[in-house]
């Protein structure tokens, strides 16, 4: 038997091949991984002694050769094979163990030198890897590591593999050509600067069971693209059930919302979340404050709801915590000493989560049926310094500080949507609505008077002037919209008949 290994990532390398050694296997290998076999005191056959071919044109050409391909496409079964092998003196392969440059790595690690990214791509390892995988049936590969010990104990059992585990290999190894390809794409996008390429590809590998999906009688689970990472994959779950598919939804709209708040106004923000829509958010001096305040938005709605909190959980923070409603889900970048205890002994159904801030993504994906869309990620692109005040009435400076916090805050809501803001507060939130005047009474219905003389923001322009009548009548000082109606002058009259400060921002934040 033998055994052809090439690989970048020589993570458990050596001992696979002292594992194939101890069991009669020949190994053949070339490169820094021959030699990290020698330096082992492992006997192994350099590629080139089988082809009688050196590496050439800067190690670009090693095992593209017939004595390696034929060895591991020849069909065992096939007397033409057969012929072929015996004719020009091929002997099989079987066993590949082959995993791939890192494309988009840093050049200069390279063992073999390169000085550009195209030198990263890989042409006779997925070539190997591809030939191996359609021979499955007579050829295992490895492209991961994590199998390497699998692969060991199941040829010290049983002498060869089964054809469920060479399947299972091949299925991978294909997975793991397709995510290469994909990654080099993906560069030459890149370099092109065009935002939405003719073609987009993805390889995504699952990375989390979920409880459930959507509801109990789906199934769900979280994936991520091949070879990244994400800032879920360093979340650490402090006891509970199992996440499902709506923990990790909601829970992803929180946290990016407390982080966006916090980062923005540089004080401890928290966001609760129900249904993917905020029913409370808050930023303060302290984070205790922030919580309180955000609970006392909607606390009917914050039952069940998820909490995201922008700074480490103290034992203030903690106390308010254990007096509000149960949250399903907690998640913050840290608790203090003692805090996971306190919030566990009574609150025992909450999933505690600490995590690292989000990475937004550059792209947003969404699938429809049969097709997919695919945007820029939600983001503000307009600063205040363009936005203008288009009312008789100038802002005061708590007022702007209101706007500001409200227009933030409505870019985070389903549309459509009214966010109602006073004091570092959002005491109304009116969420995904048919219509904007509706939108605008649930906000101040749940304001209940507590947002007067600050701020209401809409997401996107009011068409008819009862939106601005609906604001005034919650006791707003100022409307902050993007405006763009044709509708706009009789809005803007509106808003100089009853008072109050108009801002227009010229960005749109519709949600769905």
């Amino acid at each position: 038997m033998r055994a052809l290994l090439s690989v970048y990532d020589k993570s458990g390398i050596v001992e696979l091949a002292r594992d194939l050694r101890g069991m009669g296997w020949d190994l053949i290998s070339s490169g820094g991984t021959a030699q990290a076999l020698r330096d082992a005191d492992l006997a192994v056959t350099d590629v080139a002694d089988l082809t009688g071919f050196p590496a050439i044109l800067g190690h670009r050409v090693v095992t593209l050769h017939p004595k390696v391909h034929g060895g591991i496409l020849a069909d065992r079964r096939n007397p033409d094979h057969q012929i072929d092998m015996s004719t020009y003196g091929i002997d099989p392969i079987d066993l590949v163990v082959s995993n791939l440059y890192p494309f988009g790595a840093d050049t200069s690690s390279f063992e073999h030198g390169a000085t550009r990214a195209e030198e990263l791509i890989d042409i006779g390892g997925p070539a190997m890897i591809r030939a191996a995988a359609k021979n499955f049936k007579d050829v295992g590969i490895l492209t991961q590591p994590a199998d390497y010990q699998r692969v060991v104990e199941e040829l010290r059992s049983g002498g060869v593999l089964t054809d469920d585990t060479k399947r299972a290999l091949a299925r991978k190894a294909f997975a793991h050509t397709a995510a290469y390809d994909a990654s080099i794409v993906e560069w030459f996008d890149e370099v092109s600067g065009d935002p939405l390429p003719p073609t987009w590809h993805l390889a995504l590998e699952r990375v989390q069971d979920l409880r459930y999906g959507e509801n109990p009688h789906q199934t769900g689970a979280r994936y991520r693209e091949m070879g990244s990472t994400s800032w879920w994959d360093d979340v650490e779950q402090h006891g509970g059930l199992a996440l499902s598919y709506l923990n990790l939804f909601d829970a992803d709209a929180a946290w990016g919302l407390a982080n966006d708040l916090a980062a923005t106004f540089g004080e401890p923000a928290v966001a609760i979340i129900k249904h993917a829509n905020p029913c409370g958010a808050a930023i303060a001096s302290t984070l205790a404050e922030a919580y309180q305040r955000a609970f006392e938005c909607d606390e009917r709605s914050a039952f069940g709801g998820i909490v995201a909190l922008s700074h480490p959980v103290d034992d203030a923070t903690a106390a308010c915590m254990v007096a509000a409603a149960q949250a399903d889900v907690v998640i913050a970048p840290g608790y203090g000493p003692g805090v996971i205890e306190a919030l566990t002994a009574k609150r025992k159904n909450t999933r505690l989560l600490t995590a690292v801030p989000p990475r937004p993504d550059t792209h947003q994906i969404r699938q429809l049926t049969g097709s997919w869309l695919v945007q820029d990620a939600h983001h503000f692109a307009a600063p205040r310094a363009t936005w203008s005040v288009v009312t008789q009435r100038q802002p005061t400076a708590a007022q702007w500080a209101d706007a500001e916090l409200a227009w933030r805050l409505v870019g985070w809501v389903k549309s459509n949507s009214i966010v109602l803001v006073k004091d570092g507060v959002a005491w109304g939130i009116g969420a995904g609505q048919q219509n904007r005047v509706e939108a605008g009474e649930i906000a101040a219905a749940k304001a209940a008077h507590r947002a007067v003389g600050g701020a209401c923001a809409s997401d996107a322009f009011y068409p008819f002037p009862d939106g601005i009548e609906a604001a005034a009548a919650a006791g707003v000082a100022v409307v902050i919209q993007p405006g763009g109606s044709v509708r706009d002058d009789a809005t803007i009259a509106k808003a100089d008949e009853l008072g109050l400060a108009m801002v227009f921002t010229g960005e749109r934040h519709f949600l769905h």
